[in-house]
């Protein structure tokens, strides 16, 4: 038995206070940035994430984000984290999440989620927007927030992995008070990362959301991603809204919030997602001067 295993095994019996020793380990999808397995006694099953162990702090801040989240709605429980030899794993519970989260049911359940507050934005801990590090530094300013830790940290990435943006890149910088008159969001706990692939439905539909990115912080920005890679539907919306109403201006900061996904995926994959950043950029210089 391997190293690893066993430290899963006694993790999982501590934790549980049940004995617990593994018949079965099947791989499954973990992503692009984990490797992923079920461990199965036979009865019980749990659901491991491996990675490089100087990684762990990945796994220690993922813990952190789905324990705050499952205040809101329903998240895997964490059942510990650790690491063994040269990996590191967390370890969740096993969810049979086998199609899409009931439309009306997650926009409800997100706007709970929001409703958990903050007297500052940001995070207890940093962590990672994909594999990327992502600062969360605490701000009393919003605005000062989103151009510190999240857009001028995507630009200088995309500046070293080659984008030129220009003089476009200071101009939108500069332009951010533009977006926020007679707006002044309160920071409400994100998921950070929701979009399609990381939420679920279990057999009723109850929805399940999962790899966070969490921070404190606009929640505009969770619904902006919502509608970055396809959403969750006008019904998923139309809940939400319902519960806790949209701001007019959000169709317009929708885009400046998606930049910084889009700049990500640049720093991450390359390809077209430049000239992608870069129509955004424009579309909000014009919204600015407008």
């Amino acid at each position: 038995m391997s190293t690893l295993i066993r430290d899963l095994e006694n993790a999982v019996s501590h934790l549980t206070g049940q004995p617990f020793h593994s018949r079965q380990q099947r791989s499954v999808g973990g992503g692009c940035i984990n490797e992923a397995f079920v461990l199965s006694d036979g009865e019980r099953r749990f659901f491991v994430k491996t990675n490089r162990a100087r990684l762990h702090p990945m796994f220690v801040a993922e813990a952190e984000g789905l324990r705050a989240l499952a205040a809101g709605m329903r998240v895997p429980e964490v059942i510990a984290d650790g690491v063994s030899g040269d990996t590191a794993w967390l370890v969740l519970e096993w969810l049979d999440m086998g199609g899409s989260p009931e439309p009306a049911a997650m926009g409800a359940a997100l706007a709970s989620v929001h409703r958990i507050t903050a007297p500052h934005f940001g995070w207890h801990i940093d962590n990672t927007i994909g594999s990327t590090p992502q600062s969360n530094t605490w701000h009393d300013s919003w605005e000062g927030f989103w151009r510190e830790e999240r857009l001028a940290p995507q630009f200088a990435l995309a500046r070293r992995n080659g984008a030129r943006f220009g003089e476009q890149e200071a101009r939108l910088l500069d332009a951010l008070p533009a977006f926020f008159n007679g707006y002044t969001p309160q920071p409400s706990l994100l998921h950070g990362d929701l979009w399609g692939g990381n939420a679920a439905g279990l057999a009723d539909g109850t929805p399940v959301i999962f790899d966070p990115a969490c921070y404190f912080g606009d929640r505009e920005c969770d619904l902006a991603m919502t509608e970055l890679f396809g959403g969750f539907g006008t019904r998923f919306m139309a809940a939400y809204h319902s519960a806790w109403p949209i701001d007019s201006g959000y169709k317009v900061r929708r885009t400046l919030y998606n930049l910084y996904h889009i700049l990500n995926h640049f720093n991450l994959f390359g390809g077209g997602y430049e000239s992608q950043a870069r129509q955004m950029i424009g579309q909000l210089l014009a919204e600015a001067r407008g």
